[in-house]
């Protein structure tokens, strides 16, 4: 990468030292290329020129490394955008495999998204039901807190009162007019048996219109059922005649099948004779054929035996008396013998020949790829070299890289220690407003919280004299109903009496209107009784004791 940058002249003694060229020359304009020039003060005569062959020649072999890299680079880049291509031109066929998986993930995709419109309509349904439930449930649950309020159930109890008051007015009403209600009930009951009878003896007659009816119809039936039976009589006879026929048939197809079976069975029987002989032409065929196979086997067998002897005995003569139709056939089986141990010794010798000829191939083959291993270990182990003193070389402009960046990150830690800093000085100065605006805002909030508290006792109130009207109207829409049809209404309006607490004192306007209670000074805590009296001395009389000595007396303290 350096030796780009360098000037053209690498050999040769220089003097002075070396100068950068400057564009002060004017040259630039002309694109000529500064490595033609050589630093001032340098002996043309020591300077040795290297022609352009061998200058390219020299490049090639410092930037080889970088050139393979850089083509085994571009190969990978050009491999992958095929790819990608390849990929880009069949993700949208149909007929693949992946579009088929595709194909099915959208249908799933599309029937999970309808699954789920369902699912939302059904959940919508489920909650507009489930509110209307609640809606309900929550107008029940009014309803019933409102009916177990106390004043609400002392009018209900006043109502069961009134309804108790009616029902024993109606009660002596109906004992005044019991005897004259029985009276009309004996008439009524007689009008009553007369009908039942006149009813009775209608059904009676009615009864025996229709057993006459039926009578008839017995006897239509009866008759009906004779002719049925003659007729049923004629058919039987008649199919009893058809099954005579049918079986007498029957009974000559089945001699007829019988007769068939029967030549069938003795066809049968010749043809299993004849069988039976063919085994036995063919198992004296084949015993023929064996004991011709066993002649043979062992005429080999002697044959062999001569060989063997021939074999022990090479120079000897061979016997006179031996006919000669066996020394013919001995001599013949000898010479055939001996061409076929030729052919099979020139066919072993042509294959282990063969076999010599492959191995010597096989064997200049191994050498000639080994040594091509070691060349390309040789250049593997040059190019490793040249790619370490690469790494190392940048490596080290990394490590200067990093060292900038260190110091950079220095300085910029300095910067931002003193901004964090300012921006904790700043911080500290925003802590005491907010401080302040919150003691400002919890003041206010404390007099809007006083504030609330009043408000909270006026809706209160606002509340108690809304539901002290909703009770009147509902004690009024209640008293109208009973009052057309009960005549004593007094427990009512003794209920709906305006207050709530249900005491006997004045009624609080300022207070929501309420009636309280007061204790009466007893173990029982009771309420006080309210008593119609007509002058306060009768309310003493009654609520203290005028004469204390016979306290005096009951207690003990006499002397």
């Amino acid at each position: 990468m350096d030796a780009a940058a360098r000037p053209a002249v690498l050999y040769g003694r220089r003097k002075g030292q070396r100068r950068e060229p400057t564009p002060a020359n004017g040259l630039e304009e002309y694109n000529v290329p500064d490595s033609i020039f050589l630093p001032t003060g340098v002996d043309l005569r020591q300077v040795t020129v290297l022609p352009k062959a061998e200058w390219v020649r020299i490049q090639d072999s410092v930037d080889s490394a970088a050139r393979e890299a850089a083509r085994i680079h571009a190969e990978r880049k050009e491999w992958k955008d095929m790819h990608l291509r390849s990929k880009a031109v069949v993700k949208n066929w149909p007929n693949t495999i992946a579009g088929q998986a595709q194909r099915k993930l959208k249908a799933k995709k599309l029937r999970e998204e309808k699954e789920e419109e369902e699912r939302k309509l059904l959940d919508l349904e489920e909650a507009q039901f489930q509110a209307a439930k609640r809606k309900e449930a929550i107008e029940q649950a009014k309803t019933y807190q409102y009916y177990q309020n106390e004043r609400v159930k002392g009018l209900h109890k006043a109502l069961l009162l009134t309804e108790v008051l009616k029902e024993r007015d109606a009660q002596i009403e109906f004992k005044k007019t019991k005897p004259d209600i029985y009276k009309k009930k004996e008439e009524e009951m007689e009008r009553e048996r007369e009908k039942a009878i006149l009813k009775e003896q209608e059904k009676a007659y009615e009864r025996y219109m229709n057993r006459q009816a039926l009578c008839r119809d017995h006897l239509e039936q009866i008759k009906e059922h004779k002719h049925q039976a003659e007729l049923d009589k004629l058919k039987a006879k008649k199919e009893g005649e058809e099954i005579q026929r049918l079986t007498k048939l029957y009974e000559l197809e089945v001699q007829r099948e019988n007769e068939k079976k029967l030549e069938e069975k003795l066809e049968h029987r010749k043809m299993h004779c004849a069988h039976v002989a063919d085994q036995d032409i063919l198992k004296a065929v084949e015993e023929q054929k064996q004991e011709e196979e066993n002649d043979k086997i062992r005429a080999h067998f002697r044959a062999k035996q001569s060989m063997a002897k021939l074999r022990r005995e090479k120079e000897a003569e061979m016997n006179r008396l031996m006919q000669e139709r066996r020394d013919i056939t001995i001599n013949r089986l000898a010479e055939q013998m001996k061409q076929t141990f030729e052919r099979i010794d020139e066919r072993v010798a042509r294959d282990v020949a063969e076999r010599e000829a492959e191995w010597e191939k096989e064997l200049k083959e191994k050498e000639e790829k080994n040594k091509a291993e070691l060349k390309s270990i040789a250049e593997h182990r040059a190019t490793v070299i040249k790619m370490k003193e690469e790494r190392e070389r940048e490596a080290r402009l990394e490590g200067k890289e990093k060292l900038h960046e260190l110091m950079e990150a220095d300085r910029i830690y300095l910067e931002m220690e003193k901004d964090k800093k300012r921006r904790n000085r700043n911080e500290n100065i925003k802590m005491q407003e907010t401080q302040i605006q919150q003691m400002v805002e919890k003041r206010a909030k404390e007099q809007h919280e006083k504030q609330a508290e009043l408000n909270y006792e006026a809706q209160k109130e606002v509340i108690a004299i809304c539901k002290e009207q909703e009770f009147q109207e509902y004690a009024n829409q209640v008293i109208a109903s009973e009052s057309k049809t009960a005549r004593n209404i007094y427990p009512l309006l003794k209920a709906a009496k305006e207050g709530a607490g249900g005491g006997h004192g004045p009624v609080y306007r300022e207070r929501g209107g309420i009636r309280p209670s007061y204790q009466a000074r007893d173990i029982n805590g009771t309420q006080l009784p309210s008593y119609n009296c007509n002058t306060t001395e009768e309310i003493k009389e009654l609520n203290t004791n005028g004469n204390i000595q016979q306290t005096k007396g009951r207690l003990g303290f006499t002397w």
